[in-house]
């Protein structure tokens, strides 16, 4: 197949019989090709001394398969050139050539050419008006609205002509109003396609429900698809998909059943999409996801990749990482979304160790690591508070020039942070040229975990400054900094702020921090009456916040009442016994204390212990409470007695 064509001499039109082809398919058959074949084909092959045609149909085959080419590639000189010939020897006439042109003018971004060449048509057919809606729905203006109302511009004119819209057209219409989430000129368009008889059509159909699923309109999606009787494959995908992108898993994979019945076969995407509703708020449906594995096993789309790193997010989504690692592992063809799923799962495994490794070996397999595979390690440095590999991912990541990119800038902020480093993670900021919502929340967030609540609160007002809207996030990351520090006046504000001004509705968490800002400034009464007036459940870490606070300013009685409603909440909960346990001893109370610790060993429930760790060349160290197991414990105990000497006497403790 001819890429491009440089015409050194005029091509005599009308053409006549010749052995052009023959000679070129004798030099394609025995002869290797002297050209590169991605590159473009310049004169570099034999011309013949006859290049004349004479049958018509002979020159509308060939102009036709080279305006393919040209539009296909994007070849406009080459398109310019065909244009001039059929003009030349009298074909500009045949509409179907006529249209092929138009299409190569605006598959090369030729607008103005493409519109000339439209308004002088004398004879317009639907196909040229599709081309040209279809070409506005993906035009690249500045102003995104422009390309829509140019396209429903040609449709009126369309309408007005007297021309009726076929299956494409209103496909074409329906796409755009989903790419520009514009529900009411789409359901405008659906009483169209009912008026003239196109809703049953399965094309049509198809855009709808993509339509009402990107919209969050399931249940007109789900008429729509119950309307098209002849349903094909894409059909079904497309409603499965409906179903997985407004995260309902159960009708998801009752569709997916109907599928089966209608003895449909799933492909690529409609495994793919079945298992990527499994996520983090759906994980009670693992065992249907396993079942799924196994239809995949048995139909051989094991080897497609978009299957095989559905499967591996999966199985890593819930926990499961060892499963994961044995579908990577056993896939033939991995590509850099494979690769960028392993590495994200074990990321949010907390194994940084694998993850590097990972990295190491994707280097060696010649695969270039992109921007979420940067922001996965970053982030999985960060949560294992790695600052040397931190560093060294940062530095590779200035190397491929993803610096720039907003996820990785975000990541690496979120990483220094918890690394301790708050100066990078602030220089990191200050790096970002256009830093969204996630980059200001994420500094935020970096100063409320450093206790910084003056610096959070002070981000968080510049951020406002900048016109930027905040979500409920970034509210609970300023709301937490405020309840660290015990910023009373300000935790109220921004609460209010919240909930008034931008119309927010707090979660169990935003609760929790407010619970926990007043408690800790010794509003007990305040903070019992936020408990009291939730108008959702309280959850347990909003019981244990207040109770904490009940310990520190030792009001017994409602630590008491907090302390029951917790253990029906979480009755296997050691901790919360634990806890309560420490509250009564503080007070000693002894029989309370025993009673509890009675409790506890009727649950027989192990406390975990707490662990906390920090890295020392290259090298992580772990320790838990009164921990000894160390071997460099009597040291490092003598240095923690050294230090807690003078900070004693300082705050007036005599020891």
């Amino acid at each position: 197949m001819f890429s491009k064509l440089h015409f050194k001499k005029q091509l005599p039109f009308p053409p006549s019989p010749f052995s052009f082809f023959i000679e070129c398919f004798y030099f394609s058959s025995h002869q290797p090709h002297p050209w590169n074949s991605s590159s473009r084909l310049r004169a570099s092959m034999p011309i013949p001394n006859q290049t004349h045609f004479n049958d018509p149909n002979t020159v509308h085959l060939f102009c036709s398969n080279a305006l393919k080419i040209s539009a296909k590639k994007g070849y406009l000189p080459e398109g310019k050139q065909l244009h001039a010939h059929l003009i030349k020897f009298g074909f500009c006439q045949v509409l179907s050539l006529q249209n092929q042109i138009l299409s190569v003018y605006l598959k090369c971004q030729e607008a103005e050419d493409a519109k000339k060449l439209f308004e002088e048509l004398p004879v317009r057919n639907v196909v040229s008006w599709n081309i040209m809606i279809r070409a506005s729905v993906g035009r690249n203006d500045e102003n995104e609205s422009s390309g829509m109302r140019l396209c429903f511009s040609y449709f009126r004119r369309m309408l007005l002509e007297m021309m009726v819209p076929d299956h494409i057209t209103f496909n074409g219409l329906i796409c755009l109003c989903t790419q520009f989430n514009d529900i009411e000129m789409g359901v405008q368009l659906h009483c169209f396609t009912v008026k003239v008889g196109f809703d049953l059509d399965c094309f049509v159909g198809c855009a709808l429900v993509g339509l009402y699923a990107k919209c969050g309109f399931v249940e007109n999606a789900r008429r729509v698809f119950c309307d098209v009787s002849c349903r094909d494959l894409v059909m079904w995908n497309v409603m499965v998909s409906c179903y997985v992108f407004n995260s309902l898993p159960e009708e998801a994979f009752r569709v997916f059943n109907s599928m089966r019945l209608d003895v449909v076969n799933g492909d690529e995407f409609t495994f793919s999409s079945l298992l990527s509703v499994i996520s983090d708020d759906a994980l009670e449906y693992y065992d249907f996801g396993k079942q799924v594995h196994s239809l995949v096993l048995r139909q051989s789309f094991d080897s497609d990749v978009l299957v095989a790193s559905a499967l591996i997010n999966m199985y890593a989504k819930s926990e499961n990482i060892i499963d994961a690692r044995r579908v990577f592992d056993e896939m033939s063809i991995r590509n850099v979304v494979a690769w960028n799923t392993m590495i994200v799962g074990f990321g949010n495994h907390g194994d940084g160790n694998e993850v590097m490794k990972l990295v190491k070996e994707m280097l060696r397999e010649g695969f270039l690591p992109d921007e979420l595979t940067i922001s996965s390690i970053i982030s999985s440095c960060g949560y294992a508070s790695a600052i040397t590999e931190t560093l060294q991912v940062h530095a590779f990541a200035v190397k491929l020039s993803c610096q720039d990119f907003l996820s990785v800038a975000n990541s690496l902020i979120s990483a220094y942070s918890k690394c301790g480093s708050i100066t990078s993670a602030f220089k990191c900021f200050e790096l970002t040229s256009q830093p969204d919502l996630v980059t200001w929340t994420s500094l935020i967030y970096a100063y409320a975990f450093h206790g910084l609540a003056e610096k959070s609160t002070e981000m968080f007002e510049k951020m406002l400054s900048y016109g930027i809207k905040p979500d409920r996030i970034a509210f609970l990351g300023v709301l937490s900094a405020c309840a660290h520090c015990g910023l009373v006046t300000k935790g109220l504000h921004y609460f209010k702020l919240m909930t008034n001004a931008y119309q927010i509705v707090p979660d169990s968490e935003h609760y929790t921090c407010l619970v926990d800002l007043l408690g800790r400034y010794g509003l007990i009464n305040e903070a019992f009456e936020i408990l009291r007036s939730m108008p959702i459940e309280v959850d347990s870490d909003t019981l244990g916040a207040f109770i904490g606070s009940c310990k520190l300013h030792s009001n017994m009685e409602l630590a008491k009442l907090a302390a029951e409603k917790l253990f029906l909440i979480e009755p296997e909960k050691s901790v919360n016994y634990a806890v309560m346990s420490n509250i009564f001893a503080s007070q000693k109370h002894w029989y309370d204390v025993e009673r509890i610790r009675k409790t506890m060993e009727d649950k027989r429930d192990a406390k975990v212990p707490g662990c906390s760790w920090i890295e020392i060349g290259n090298q992580i160290h772990s320790f838990v409470s009164n921990d000894k197991s160390h071997p460099n414990a009597l040291e490092m105990y003598v240095t923690l007695n050294m230090l807690l000497r003078p900070m004693k006497e300082q705050n007036g403790i005599h020891l």
